[in-house]
């Protein structure tokens, strides 16, 4: 192939790959700035809800994971002792998609954050799934 034709890649190279360490990092550090010491409001949680997945993902984006469709989902709930369980299936490519999550915990809140990748290419090709015990 010439060195001056563009070329379309299907799959990102070896160093653009998601890095799940990574991801992992920086959502962890947006729910401690975040969430510690806060207190659960009902009423506020769909706000922080949606601030939370905005806050992680445009941190994703200036990490370097623009290549990719980030889908982030936070789930905000009371700390009673009871146990929470989500789950969501789609297909996935191994090669090319991957997950990152962190649970944040206090006294009164109890906080989840699970994002997986899509391809650039199209189909949506993701799973994702997470146990927190409150």
């Amino acid at each position: 192939m010439d060195a001056g034709a563009s070329a379309y890649l299907i799959r990102p190279n070896y160093k653009d790959k998601f890095k799940a360490v990574l991801a992992k990092e920086c959502i962890g550090e947006i729910l401690r700035e975040q969430l510690y010491g806060a207190q659960y409001d009902p009423e506020e949680a769909p706000a922080l809800s949606r601030a939370l997945a905005d806050s992680i993902k445009n941190k994703l984006r200036d990490v370097g994971f623009d290549r990719y469709k980030l889908v982030v989902q936070v789930v905000v709930g009371e700390q009673r002792g009871e146990g929470v369980k989500m789950a969501a299936r789609c297909f996935w490519d191994a090669d090319t998609d991957s997950y990152a999550q962190d649970i944040f915990m206090n006294l009164v809140l109890c906080g989840c954050c699970v994002w997986c990748l899509r391809k650039p290419t199209g189909v949506v090709l993701q799973t994702n799934w997470a146990i927190i015990n409150c």
